[in-house]
C-alpha cells in the first residue's frame, strides 16, 4: 500500500462482523513445489460471526472476550494483531488502536475464524485511521496474512483458487438455511493436509445460478470436500457429526467445511434448520450447534 497522508482518526469506535466462512465444496487439485496446495472451492459466509471493535489509542493492543477466547494469544501470534501491525507499517501510521475481539466461533474449526478476524481488523482500522484504501489496496496485505484472508476480506460468495489467494465472484446463489456443528475438536489445517493422501480432485466451478436451496444442493452433491477423509482420520467424531446431520428431517446435503472439524447441513427453510439445530443440541449438548443463514447473492 502506498504511503498515505496523515489525517485525523475517527473519535468513535468502529465495529465489524467477522462472519463464519463455509466451504460448500473443496477440491484439492495438486501439491505445489512450495509445499502449498492448489484448491478449487466455493465459499459463502454465514450470519454467525466473531466481532472486531477498534478505537483510537497511542499504541496497538488487543483484548479478547467471548465463548472461545480462552487460551488465545493477545499478541503478535494472533492474526488480528498481525493484520493491525502490518496495516500500520504499510501505511506509515504512527498512532495505534485498542482492538477488542469477541470470539464467538470455534477455533481451528474449518470456519475461517482467525482469517475473518484479520480481514475485519483490516477493514475496521482502515476506517478508523481514515485510510484512502480500497479493497484492492488491502488485498495484498490480506494475501500475506493467510490463504483464507483474501476471501474473508471480500465477504461474499466466491470461488477461490491457488492456495486461496485467487478470489472470483460466484454466480448468484439462493439464500440458504444451514445448521453448523462443531464437536469441540480443534483441527490444525496443516495436520489435515499432512494426512491427506489423495486422490486429488478436479476444478468444479459452475456457471448456473440455482434459484433454490434444493437446486444448489443438487449441484454440490456432484462435488465434495477432498479433505474430509483425512480430517476423519484425525478426528473420527466428524463422521458422527455428518451422520447426525444427515439424519435430520429435511436435510438436503451435509458436508464438512474447510479442513474441519465443523460440518454443515443445508435445509430448504429456516424453520426446518431451526428444528434440526434444537434436536441436535438436545442430543449432543457438548457440541456447538447453530442454525444460521447465508444471504446468497440472489
Amino acid at each position: 500500500m502506498a504511503e498515505v497522508a496523515a489525517s485525523p482518526v475517527l473519535a468513535a469506535p468502529v465495529t465489524r462482523a467477522a462472519p463464519a466462512k463455509i466451504n460448500l465444496y473443496l477440491h484439492v487439485l495438486r501439491r505445489r513445489a512450495d509445499g502449498f496446495h492448489d484448491l478449487d472451492s466455493l465459499v459463502v459466509f454465514a450470519d454467525v460471526a466473531d466481532r472486531v471493535s477498534v478505537a483510537p489509542a497511542p499504541a496497538l493492543s488487543l483484548t479478547l472476550a467471548g465463548a472461545f477466547a480462552d487460551g488465545l494469544p493477545a499478541d503478535q501470534r494472533n492474526l488480528a494483531w498481525r493484520a493491525a501491525a502490518d496495516l500500520a507499517r504499510s501505511a506509515d501510521i504512527e498512532t495505534g488502536a485498542v482492538i477488542e475481539l469477541e470470539k464467538n466461533l470455534p477455533v481451528a474449526a474449518g470456519l475461517g475464524g482467525g482469517s475473518a478476524d484479520a480481514a475485519a481488523t483490516l477493514q475496521a482500522l482502515a476506517q478508523l485511521w481514515r485510510l484512502p484504501a480500497s479493497g484492492k489496496a488491502l488485498s495484498g496485505l490480506a494475501a500475506r496474512l493467510g490463504a483464507d484472508v483474501p476471501v474473508c476480506l471480500e465477504g461474499r460468495p466466491s470461488f477461490i483458487g491457488g492456495a486461496g489467494e485467487t478470489v472470483t465472484p460466484a454466480p448468484a446463489l439462493p439464500a440458504l438455511a444451514l445448521v453448523l456443528v462443531n464437536p469441540g475438536v480443534a483441527l490444525a489445517t496443516a495436520d489435515v493436509f499432512a494426512t491427506f493422501a489423495g486422490p486429488c480432485g478436479r476444478p468444479a466451478r459452475f456457471h448456473e445460478a440455482p434459484a433454490t436451496a434444493g437446486g444448489l444442493a443438487a449441484l454440490l452433491a456432484e462435488r465434495g470436500n477432498d479433505l474430509e477423509a483425512a480430517a476423519i482420520t484425525r478426528a473420527p467424531v466428524i463422521a458422527e457429526v455428518l451422520a447426525a446431520l444427515r439424519a435430520q428431517p429435511g436435510c438436503l446435503l451435509a458436508r464438512m467445511s474447510g479442513s474441519g472439524a465443523s460440518c454443515f447441513a443445508i435445509f430448504a427453510a429456516a424453520a426446518t434448520s431451526d428444528l434440526a439445530a434444537r434436536a441436535l443440541a438436545g442430543q449432543q449438548p457438548h457440541w456447538w450447534v447453530r442454525s444460521t443463514r447465508c444471504g446468497g447473492t440472489a
